[in-house]
Formats: C-alpha cells, structure tokens, sequence
C-alpha cells in the first residue's frame, strides 16, 4: 500500500525484514537509477514529500526542538548496514521524524547566534539541478561548461576587489594559465591555500634547487639561509591558521599572534615590532594575515596600515576576509575595507554574507600567475596546459558549487548585495541602542559590522557595572550566570544567540568575559524579532 503524503509524515511506519532474493535486490536497487517513468514515479513522491519537509521546516519561527541531546544519540547508535534495501517510505519517514524535526532552522528570524542564514529561493531549485548534473568540477572532462562558469564568476568578485582594467580580465578571465581565484568548500581550505601559494612562491625552484615542493621544507629553509618560518597576524586569526601552520610543517608555535585593541583590531605597532624581529632573527615570514571580520565580535584590522608593512618588509599579505569581504558590495561601508585591494589574496566565504548553501569559499589572487607555485598534474586527469580546475587546488572532486555563486552574483547582483549588507548593518546597530537602553545588558564593543557581543547583568550587579567598580569575583559571577542563560536559551529553542570568550584588561591584568554573541546576517530577522530575542533571555534571566 502506497502512503500519502501526509500519512507518512504522521506515522512510524517501517518496513518489517523479510528475504528478499538478490534478483529482487537488483531490481530495487536499479530503480532507483532508472530513468523510466516508474523511477520518475518514486522521484515525485519523494518530491513531494520532502517539499512538505521543506515547508514546515522553513516557516518555524523557533530556532530549534527542545528535545535532549542523549535522546537524539540514542536514535543514532546503529553501526550496522542494512542488510536489504530499506523502503523509500519508511526512510524519508525516518528521517522526518528524526533529523528534520530536530534540526536547527537557521532560517529563522530568531536564529540570530551564527554565521549561517536563510538561503534566497532559487537556490533550493538549483540545488536539485546541480545534483541531476552531478558535474566534478576537477576536470574540464567532468565539468565541461561548468569551468569557464566558474572562472567567470571567481572574476566578477576580482574585480570588485582588485578593480584591474578591462584588458586585464579580457586577458586572464579565461586564459588556462592563469587563476583569478580558485572555489573551494569554505573559508578554511581558501585560507590554507593562500598560504600554501605564499609558502610555495617563497621558497620555489632555483638554480640547482628543487623547490620547497619537491625538497620539502627544511630543506628549502637551509637552501635559501632562513632559521625557520613563521606567519604573523592578530590574535584574533581564524583557527584555520593553526591548521594551516600544522599542515605546512612550520608549526602552530611558529603562527605568531599579535595582541589586539579593544576595537578587536591588531596592534599596528606591536605588528611592525613582529616583523622586525622576525627579520633579525633570520625568520622567513610566509604571509602576513588581515583579518577583515573577526569570527567572535566582526572587528576590522586596519588593512592600508598591514598592506604598508607587509609591503615594506616584501611579504605576502593575506586578507582573511570570509565573514566581513562582501562590504565591498556597499558603498557606505566598503571603506571599511580600505586596503583590500593591496592583498596578494583574500578568502571570502559563499555560505556566509554571499547567502549561498553551506561548502562554498574561495580566495582571489592578485597575481594570476601565483597558484602556479602549488600546480599538479596527473596523466589521466589535470594534464598541463588543460583548463582543467583541480590542477591549481588543494581539493580534488568536487561539486559544482560555481552555479550557486554564478546565479547569487546575477539575480541579487552589485545593488542587491548592497541592500542586505548595509540592512544587516543597519538592524545591527539598532540592536546595539536596544541594548544599550536596557538596564540588563552591558554593550561590549561597538559593531563594525553585523556582528555584536554584549552580556546579561544580574540585577544585584547593575550598578556596580555603571560605576565601573566591579571586582573579579563580580566579573566570575556575571560569566556564570551569562554561561548558564546561553546555554538554556539553546536548550529551550525559542531564539539562539550564541556566545564567545573576550579577554580585557581589569585591576592590572587580563580577565576572561563570557560574551553573548548575536550576528545579524539573516535578511528575514526584522526589529521585532531583535526585541523578542532581548526579551526572551530576560525571562529566561528572571527563571534562573
């Protein structure tokens, strides 16, 4: 019996085990490859019902289920495969009940926490068709429109970027020797091939030297007279850099890390102290890093001021720019970003402010030639002089992400971009006066972007905060209770916001605050939702 829609979303139906014979097997499992009207038949069912998923799961207005952790590990602790093929029903079915239904909607309004958003409507169509497609966008064999779609779109945000002139791109936009940028699955893979790029161009072939690619890099340190390899940047850097250190072989002791100001923004001074030091000491500096978008409170570095030293001392500049890059999109904050356009690469995220599906990055080079210091060929696939993608990549197969980003560039384009960067902004700061008028919260840092951290004051505390006279078991107690309210606020599911730990200066030395972190990215989250998500954690507040 075949089940409606709606009565496979109310039930738990499984299918019961039974024998089935492997020419029966066959036979199920090719239907779901065929293209024949039976398999068009399951397709649409299947359709239909996860549309149904779809809908409920994008209109809910809480930010999660309230069900427990250990509840859902317990529907999870199957290591065995299924013997027989299970039934399509009971599988969707399965999934319903279990992972849609407690899931987290970071499509809503209120989910206002993480870096993660609602998707605009032509991405779920356009999903489907990348996946009828099922191009690998490693070869030119796999993908073959595909990659000259991609170098297209990778050039458009060049040029937002780099602004080089029309030649330029006439001649590189899809010339086969050179990388304008390269797509990979996120902000960490594009910044740790920006560095591999920067760590290859230092130490290339020379003379009788193989290059740190085939020599390794001890070797290369001796060969070019260096003591060892360090990247520098503020102390506020990505944890991708840590990985990027390790994988690079230098060391996450050698990732030096500059204190910042309490605008969340490297100390210029202490970074050019950094790179003399570094010099003195014999030290390849493979990169120096900007951030643009600090992951925990969106703070800028001062980019024209990094690009004078990086320029100076004749060193890779890397802009690490994948929450905060798309502000070059808006013409009220793009000077924000002064300085962008002097790096040698920058690494913006799709699945951030592109509003693009999760596993989208890239990093843009300036120099078109310089992901020639990280080429691979194969013999049966990125041959040389191909236009194949994978040969200037870390990555390998990969899906055919370019479509989301060709179609975000062309149907939000420059003016519509601009609209969602400076409305983010905009709501940002109005949450900010929100805050700042409410006697239950403390304003932590003024917002560079739309990023904000702030924290709950307990009433008992309040007006030790206004005169500034806290001690530090106040300040322990404050981080407490800011703790125990995030983590109730998650547990509930009426609105998330998510949290993140600052360290100040206080009676002479550091102290730690436990800030709640909100991020006002989503373009459905209106006033009223910033409201109700205040609201709810002073209830939340007075509960505890």
């Amino acid at each position: 019996m075949t089940l409606s829609k709606k009565e496979m979303l109310k039930q738990n139906y499984f299918l019961e085990t039974e024998q089935v014979l492997p020419c029966e097997i066959g036979g199920k499992v090719m239907q779901l490859f065929a293209s024949s009207s039976q398999a068009s038949s399951i397709e649409e069912q299947i359709d239909g019902v996860i549309n149904d998923f779809s809908e409920d799961f994008l209109t809910s207005i809480d930010s999660n289920s309230d069900i427990d952790l250990d509840l859902i590990l317990r529907k999870f602790s199957d290591s065995q495969i299924p013997i027989q093929p299970a039934d399509v029903e009971s599988y969707f079915q399965y999934l319903g009940n279990h992972v849609v239904a407690h899931s987290i909607h970071t499509s809503s309004p209120r989910f206002i926490g993480h870096m993660t958003s609602a998707l605009p409507s032509f991405v779920r169509p356009l999903a489907k068709l990348m996946t009828a497609m099922n191009q690998n966008a490693v070869k030119i064999e796999t993908a073959k429109a595909l990659s000259f779609c991609e170098r297209e779109a990778l050039a458009m945000l060049h040029r937002l970027v780099y602004n080089f002139s029309e030649n330029f791109y006439a001649q590189h936009i899809q010339n086969n020797q050179s990388t304008l940028g390269i797509l990979v699955s996120g902000g960490t893979v594009a910044n740790i091939t920006a560095l591999w790029c920067a760590r290859n161009a230092s130490l290339k072939a020379k003379d009788e030297f193989l290059g740190v690619e085939k020599a390794g890099l001890a070797a290369a340190l001796d060969f070019y007279g260096y003591k060892g390899a360090v990247v520098i940047g503020s102390e506020l850097m990505h944890y991708s850099f840590d990985k990027a250190a390790d994988l690079m072989g230098i060391g996450t002791d050698s990732l030096i890390r500059i204190p910042s100001d309490r605008h969340n923004r490297v100390n210029i001074d202490a970074l050019q102290k950094a790179v003399a030091n570094c010099h003195a000491q014999n030290l390849l500096i493979i990169a120096i890093v900007g951030v643009a978008g600090t992951t925990d409170s969106g703070g800028l570095d001062s980019l024209a001021e990094i690009a004078d030293i990086a320029q100076h001392a004749q060193v890779h500049f890397h802009v690490d720019a994948a929450w905060g890059g798309p502000l070059i999109f808006s013409q009220q904050h793009r000077h924000k970003l002064a300085g962008i356009e002097r790096a040698d690469s920058v690494t913006i995220d799709g699945h951030k402010q592109l509003y693009l599906p999760m596993g989208i990055g890239m990093v843009l080079l300036r120099d078109p030639q310089l992901a020639s210091a990280i080429e691979k060929q194969a013999s049966y696939t990125m041959r040389k002089g191909s236009f194949d993608l994978g040969k200037r990549a870390l990555e390998g197969s990969r899906p055919g992400m370019a479509l989301f980003l060709h179609a975000g560039l062309n149907l939000i384009g420059l003016k519509g971009y601009e609209f969602l960067i400076d409305e983010g902004i905009r709501k940002t700061k109005y949450m900010a006066d929100r805050i700042c008028s409410m006697s239950e919260f403390q304003l932590l840092a003024e917002p560079d972007t739309n990023l904000l951290i702030y924290r709950y004051i307990p009433e008992q505390l309040r007006e030790l905060v206004s005169k500034k006279q806290l001690t530090e078991i106040d300040n322990q107690l404050i981080n407490q209770f800011n703790e125990r309210l995030q983590k109730m606020q998650r547990q509930i599911g009426r609105s998330f916001i998510s949290r993140t730990t600052k360290t100040a200066t206080s009676f002479g030395k550091e102290t730690s605050i436990i800030a709640l972190r909100a991020v006002i990215a989503n373009p459905l989250t209106t006033e009223e939702d910033i409201d109700a998500v205040l609201n709810d954690q002073i209830q939340i507040a007075q509960a505890i």
